[in-house]
């Protein structure tokens, strides 16, 4: 049983690393940030277009590895339809997983495939990075985020 739930949990990454959705630019963003994970190269820029306090699109562009691809891919599909303070509770709720593996959200939906990140220490800035960009764009952030 675990492993056919680890093997799933593979192939949603692997689908949406290699098929992001939302991977493009959003012409009609209204917050826009760049996030940096300066030890594996991971580079994204996210944008979301908020309108009556709610995303109603989101996407993103970049290049990096297949954990911060598909982070991404899945944050942008997550977003959609939240204000900008459920995004935040989402974003300590998804820290929470990557850090412990403990999912402290039963709403996670597929974002819970990041769950088994935790045993990979190097791979929880992959993670982790997409919804560090995400914050910094509804902060209005203007400078790269780091995860360093």
């Amino acid at each position: 049983m675990f492993d056919e739930l680890q093997d799933l949990y593979q192939q949603v990454i692997l689908d949406h690393s290699r098929s992001p959705r939302n991977y493009r630019v959003l012409p009609s963003a209204n917050k826009t940030a760049q996030g940096l994970n300066p030890l594996c190269g991971d580079s994204i820029t996210l944008y979301l277009r908020i309108e009556g306090g709610r995303v109603e699109e989101a996407t993103f562009q970049g290049a990096g590895c297949a954990i911060s691809k598909a982070s991404a891919s899945l944050l942008t599909e997550t977003v959609k339809g939240k204000t900008p303070d459920e995004i935040r509770a989402l974003f300590d709720h998804v820290h929470e997983m990557v850090t412990t593996g403990k999912a402290t959200s039963s709403d996670l939906g597929k974002l819970a495939v990041f769950a088994g990140v935790h045993k990979f220490p190097a791979r929880v800035k992959c993670a982790i990075l997409p919804w560090h960009a995400a914050l910094a764009a509804l902060e209005g952030k203007e400078e790269k985020v780091s995860t360093e």
